[in-house]
């Protein structure tokens, strides 16, 4: 059902698609997009380029994961982690906290699992970091594998010191 003005028009009235002149303003509710694979669709401001592959951005989200984190060598023994993302059609933006409470033997460097969602490769994406307990030392973040990322200090050595607090971000394309 479609309401203009003060009149209403029953969706056996509409015909398809619908062209407007001017903007659409929705006064209240959203915009919904019913359909699996559908989106808005930027073709009109098509640059021409004959590498692209698509103008439909169907996709959008926002939550939080958990991250699970261990040592490449020996073992953390006790830390607390949590950790949101944003997507935007393919490209994900993770932000994530670890606070190592007793590192325990860990060593070696530093995984992040339990992303949510895989990586398209295991590539160079790179992001960064800083350890905001102690030190301020910055860190690099990088994709490990699809699903693992690797964190390190920025001079490549182990992050994981009683207390410290790492606040990390990276964004790859899933």
């Amino acid at each position: 059902m479609l309401k203009v003005a003060n009149s209403v028009i029953n969706a056996s009235q509409i015909a398809t698609p619908i062209t407007f002149a001017g903007d659409v303003t929705l006064s209240t509710g959203n915009l919904v997009i019913g359909t699996s694979g559908k989106g808005i669709d930027f073709s009109i401001t098509s640059s021409g380029s004959g590498t692209m592959t698509s103008e439909l951005l169907a996709d959008y989200e926002e939550g939080t994961w958990t991250p699970v984190v261990t040592a490449n060598v020996g073992s953390i023994t006790t830390y607390s982690a949590s950790g949101k993302y944003t997507k935007i059609g393919r490209l994900l933006t993770l932000q994530f906290t670890i606070v190592i409470t007793n590192n325990g033997t860990g060593s070696g460097a530093m995984f992040v699992d339990g992303v949510p969602f895989a990586a398209a490769n295991s590539s160079s994406e790179a992001g960064c970091g800083r350890e905001d307990a102690s030190t301020g030392v910055s860190l690099a973040v990088g994709i490990r594998t699809t699903t693992q990322l690797i964190v390190n200090k920025y001079d490549g050595t182990y992050p994981g010191v009683n207390g410290y607090r790492l606040d990390c971000s990276i964004a790859y394309t899933v």
